[in-house]
Parts: C-alpha cells; structure tokens; sequence
C-alpha cells in the first residue's frame, strides 16, 4: 500500500482517498481534503497555517514524529599489512627493544654507504673509458669526414647542376 504525501499539508494519504489536481504546466497535486484544494487555490502560505505539517515542524511541535533517533556509527579499528610488511613483522619490530631497532639502523645506513661508494667507483671508472673512446672517436670521424667530402668534391666534377646550369 502506498501512502502519498498531501501537497499543501503534508498530511499522508491512503489510496482512494484525496484529490489529485493537474496545473496547465502539467504538474500535478494531491490534496487530502476540499479545505487544503481551496486553501492551495487561494495561495495560502502552509508554513503560517497552524494545523499542517509544515507548520508544526517548522514551529517544533510534536517534534518526537519527525524526527528519528539517528544511528552513530562507530569506526572499527584494524590493524593490517602494509605494502612488503605483514602484521606479525610489524608487530615484531615493535616489540623489539630501542637498542636492537638502533643497532639495525647503523647496520641498513653502513651498508647503504658502502653501494653508494661503489657506485661512485663504477661512475668514474665508465667516465675515464668513455673520455679515452671519445677522444678517439672524434678523431675517426673528423677522418672520415674529410675523406667523404674528398669524395663527393671528386664524384660533382664535370656534372652540371640542374638549377643555375653551372658546372661545380
């Protein structure tokens, strides 16, 4: 069974009960009653009419049926892995002793330092290598530039260019 709502008092209505009425606009309204059509049909304002809904609510009369007991909802806290930790290593490290957690930060900061000296190492090492292959380089390609001009300059003469008709 479903109760609609009065347009003008907010009163519920049961099936078969009320009026509907359709505005040109094409809205429509149901009202319980003739007295809330008329009231409606003369522009009463239902907040300044003291026996709606409305205006009860409004004016917190009865305050008890509008308003239901809101529930609080209470936030379960959980404890669980994080990313490459599971709960039990957590845990564990937590129960560790301040002298141990300090012990195995020493050891993680020695051993960070010792990769970052060898990547140093291997750096400067590749550097050296790639100073001695460049240097040589240059110097093929600076040869080998020479020779292909050489080349081209002999393969152009006696060859007419299409544009200006000159012979280079």
């Amino acid at each position: 069974m479903k109760l609609e709502i009065c347009s003008f008092s907010g009163t519920k209505i049961v099936p078969g009960r009320g009026m509907r009425f359709v505005r040109s606009d094409g809205k429509s309204f149901i009202f319980f009653s003739k007295k809330c059509y008329s009231l409606f049909d003369n522009k009463k304002n239902p907040r300044k009419i003291a026996w709606t809904q409305f205006y009860r609510r409004i004016h917190k009369k009865n305050e008890d049926a509008f308003i239901k007991k809101k529930k609080t909802r209470r936030v379960q806290k959980y404890q669980r892995g994080i990313e490459g930790a599971s709960i039990e290593q957590i845990k564990a490290r937590r129960q560790q002793k301040p002298e141990v957690r300090q012990q195995l930060r020493e050891e993680a900061i020695k051993e960070l330092k010792a990769r970052k000296q060898q990547k140093e190492e291997q750096r400067k090492k590749l550097s050296q290598q790639k100073k001695k292959v460049s240097k040589d380089t240059k110097v093929a390609q600076k040869i080998s530039n020479r020779e292909k001009k050489k080349m081209q300059k002999s393969q152009n003469r006696g060859k007419v260019s299409q544009q200006s008709g000159k012979r280079y």
